[in-house]
């Protein structure tokens, strides 16, 4: 059975609100998603991506204050705060450090989370409509290439989310780069 699409982003937030993972476009590819606090929601998109616990997740938002209960700003030197900020919306993510009481099944085995505000109208519009950040990881299984269509979404995969959001990805080659709040390395 395929998952109920939509372009309604109340709707979709609505159904993040009562547990469900979501595809959704993103800058890049395609991307799942579901309420970071939501430990069943999560291990369930885990599972569906055939990805483990422990390499964490990404979070999206509309906005950085998004990001409050998560993120451990004064842990950042004011340079480096400065910079990660100036970027965005953007597509750049940022592992920051992670609040003493974020998940490890979002933080996974780090003390850094991966953020970051984005720049996309969809993304930017559900996370609003949300009223708060989501989880945003490509929708592959681990190691299968990320779709950067909606009609490149596995069926299989696609058969495991509760709700499309449908949409056009932003355009760029390849999925966002992933750096270190702190130094500023580019780790992906």
């Amino acid at each position: 059975m395929s998952a109920h699409a939509t372009n309604d982003t109340d709707e979709t937030a609505a159904a993040l609100h009562r547990g469900a993972v979501v595809a959704y476009p993103t800058e890049a590819v395609w991307g799942l998603g579901c309420d970071p606090m939501d430990e069943d929601a999560t291990l369930r998109l885990l599972a569906l991506k055939q990805r483990p616990v422990d390499k964490g997740l990404i979070l999206v938002a509309a906005a950085v204050e998004q990001f409050a209960p998560y993120a451990d700003w004064s842990e950042l030197p004011e340079a480096r705060r400065t910079a990660v900020l100036a970027s965005w919306p953007g597509p750049h993510t940022w592992i920051v450090p992670a609040r003493v009481r974020t998940p490890g099944w979002i933080r996974g085995n780090h003390a850094g989370i991966a953020l970051r505000v984005s720049a996309h109208p969809q993304v930017a519009a559900l996370c609003r409509a949300f009223g708060g950040a989501i989880v945003s990881t490509s929708a592959n299984r681990a190691g299968a290439p990320p779709p950067r269509t909606l009609s490149g979404l596995d069926p299989g995969l696609r058969d495991g989310v509760d709700m499309v959001l449908e949409g056009q990805t932003s355009g760029l080659e390849r999925p966002t780069a992933i750096r270190d709040a702190l130094s500023g390395a580019i780790l992906r």
